[in-house]
């Protein structure tokens, strides 16, 4: 668990259940924005391993009362390492859930309780088959029933939570749109179980998972926040950049309708769990010297005077003193002396990240991972124009075969050709052959259903679409198709959004790679919010497998060195940067070009994630035009776009 000089140390609640940092340090200053209790986690592992062992000693506490524990249960991606730890703890210690009560929060509405994307099957999947739960101590809302029925199951789900003593302990995730649970902006605090209509917002969030945003059911029912608050403790994680901006209003607004997590502040007992990712919008992370006085480490300094630059709307060395008082940053001047140090010491540090051309890698051995096949071109492709024209050796490693985000249309499209050129192309009794696959393809896609899961040959053809795609777009950028490695990772292939957990046979197709080229500079995608989690599986299988080929090397031997980009998701702030790589005009069109060559992703991708309505190459363009206008605002020279990237030896 992460702690800050500044924070108060950890003091027990009121109600002595659960032990959680004090939300407002001895003199009311530390987290005087927060009014909930929050705890930071370095990571979502560790996060998880502390809600699992919270959820064990609730049990424990239960049956020391002589009662049954009774849990309240979320889903989507955050849990799931809860119940990973959960099933690992029955698995090796004996942790018994066969007393056990469970309540989840909701479920869709209408929808088969057999679907892949049903939460009966969630939480078969994930926990409910894997310890020793009774099924008749289950209890998930059904999302199958009949409409004239659904007013009188609610009342029977809230009867049954009562009849088992209500809920000692909820889980909870938090929505975009702020809901608990799937209740929506405007929900009130007295709501109960009850069929609800989704929010727009929560439908496109969900649009991956259905495989198009048309195919998410309208409703669900879900729990209302009166039935939540009931529960004697409650425990909200988040993880990801992504959830940042509303986790800060859920933190540090007061209760409202518009974020219904708000009304957590309500609960005697509740607590939000982060990670690092998720925490960074809260003041005490993104401008601490707003809450408490700080140890003005170089870096902070940075920070802080980029911040002001931006806040005033000065270029770093137009600052004045008056700026930093007026702003309350006088232990900051006087950290440093003067105010001219301080910001030319900024404005240097800054200035020396920019690399033009000759500063960049040249005659080098230099891998790009790309996490699916476009995130190449998509986040670094100025970059890898670069690179490619300094002479480099570079392999771009694409690390799934993004079968899962090709319309059904794109592939139609591909067998009309095929169909119309078989007889120029293949020999007699081939074109027969080839004829009747295409005829059998077509008519699986003729009867296909909604989100469901695709043929092997399906997925293969569509996986071609995608590799074909992928070389097209680095011939734009001066490459040819041996530079193209498809390492098709094992992980990924399920057919399904959801995909298996990194194994050991993903990280030895990397580590062989690595061992092959032997390379000087490897480019990792560090963008880890992507909706679907594909970049946040394939980093930490690069991470491990980097760490082994580090380990591996010859003693004296000097490690690649590792550049994270980002770009398709989000893009580095400017105190996070460690460089930036002008873009020329000519250079951004050249990436918009391989962008394009990406046909299946272009118009409308299936998968482009709720939060930005843009094309893939508007982001593109868009991000690398402010990242460059930013740097102009702080007085920095001007470039008409820049990328950014971050730079180690040993992955975080």
């Amino acid at each position: 668990m992460i702690s800050t000089p500044s924070e108060a140390q950890p003091s027990l609640h009121p109600d002595n259940r659960f032990l959680v940092p004090s939300a407002h340090g001895p003199d009311g200053a530390a987290t005087r924005f927060e009014r909930v209790p929050v705890v930071i986690f370095p990571d979502a592992v560790g996060m998880s391993r502390h809600a699992a062992t919270r959820i064990r000693e609730v049990m424990d506490d239960a049956r020391a009362e002589g009662r049954q524990p009774v849990l309240g249960l979320p889903t989507g991606s955050t849990p799931i390492g809860v119940y990973q730890e959960l099933v690992r703890m029955h698995r090796d210690e004996g942790l018994d859930f066969s007393d056990v009560v469970t309540f989840n929060l909701d479920e869709y509405y209408p929808i088969e309780m057999e679907s892949l994307q049903s939460y009966h099957r969630f939480m078969r999947e994930n926990l409910f088959d894997h310890i020793n739960v009774k099924d008749e101590n289950i209890h998930i809302p059904d999302g199958s029933i009949a409409p004239d029925k659904v007013v009188q199951h609610c009342h029977d789900y809230e009867k049954a939570i009562a009849e088992a003593g209500g809920i000692d302990l909820m889980l909870l995730g938090i929505g975009r749109s702020g809901h608990i649970g799937f209740n929506e902006p405007g929900s009130e605090i007295e709501d109960r179980t009850r069929l609800i209509v989704l929010d727009e917002i929560t439908r496109k969030d969900a649009a991956s998972d259905f495989f198009d945003e048309k195919n998410v059911p309208l409703q669900a029912i879900t729990m209302g926040v009166g039935t939540i608050l009931e529960a004697r403790e409650i425990i909200l994680m988040a993880t990801g950049e992504h959830k940042a901006p509303i986790i800060k209003r859920a933190v540090e607004e007061k209760p409202n309708t518009h974020v219904t997590a708000t009304f957590l502040q309500m609960h005697p007992n509740a607590t939000l769990s982060l990670n690092e990712a998720a925490a960074g919008a809260l003041t005490r992370r993104k401008t601490p010297w707003a809450v408490d006085r700080v140890e003005w480490t170089p870096e902070l300094a940075k920070r802080a005077v980029i911040w002001l630059s931006e806040r005033v709307e000065k270029p770093i060395q137009w600052l004045e003193a008056g700026d930093f008082h007026r702003h309350h940053l006088h232990d900051l001047v006087h950290a440093y002396g003067s105010v001219d140090q301080l910001c030319d010491r900024v404005f240097q540090e800054l200035k020396e990240r920019i690399r033009d051309s000759g500063r960049l890698p040249s005659g080098s051995r230099v891998i790009v991972f790309s996490p699916h096949p476009d995130d190449d071109v998509i986040s670094m492709g100025g970059t890898l124009g670069k690179l490619v024209r300094n002479g480099n050796d570079v392999s771009v490693a694409y690390m799934t075969n993004g079968s899962v985000a090709v319309f059904d249309a794109d592939l139609r499209r591909h067998l009309d050709f095929l169909k119309m050129a078989a007889p120029s192309l293949l020999p007699e009794g081939g074109f027969d052959e080839g004829t009747d696959r295409i005829a059998g393809i077509t008519a699986f896609l003729d009867g296909k259903l909604p989100a469901q899961v695709d043929t092997d040959d399906v997925q293969s053809l569509k996986a071609y679409i995608r590799y074909t795609e992928a070389i097209a777009a680095i011939r734009v950028m001066g490459l040819d198709a041996s530079a193209a490695r498809f390492l098709d990772m094992p992980f990924y292939k399920t057919g399904r959004v959801k995909k298996d957990p990194v194994g050991e046979a993903d990280v030895q197709i990397i580590l062989e790679l690595l061992r092959e080229v032997g390379p000087d500079h490897v480019y990792v995608a560090g963008d880890l919010s992507d909706p679907h989690g594909t970049h946040r599986l394939c980093y930490s299988a690069i991470r491990d497998a980097m760490k082994r080929y580090n380990d591996s090397l010859p003693a004296g031997s000097e490690q690649p060195t590792i550049w994270l980009y980002r770009g398709a998701w989000q893009e580095w702030e400017i105190h996070e940067a460690d460089v930036f790589i002008p873009i020329s005009k000519a250079e951004l069109d050249q990436k918009i070009e391989a962008i394009f060559k990406h046909e299946s992703q272009k118009d409308r991708a299936l998968f482009p994630g709720a939060y930005d309505a843009r094309e893939f190459w508007q982001r593109a363009r868009d991000r690398n035009r402010e990242t460059a206008a930013s740097l102009d605002s702080i007085g920095l020279p001007q470039f008409f776009a820049a990328e950014a990237f971050v730079t180690c030896t040993d992955m975080p």
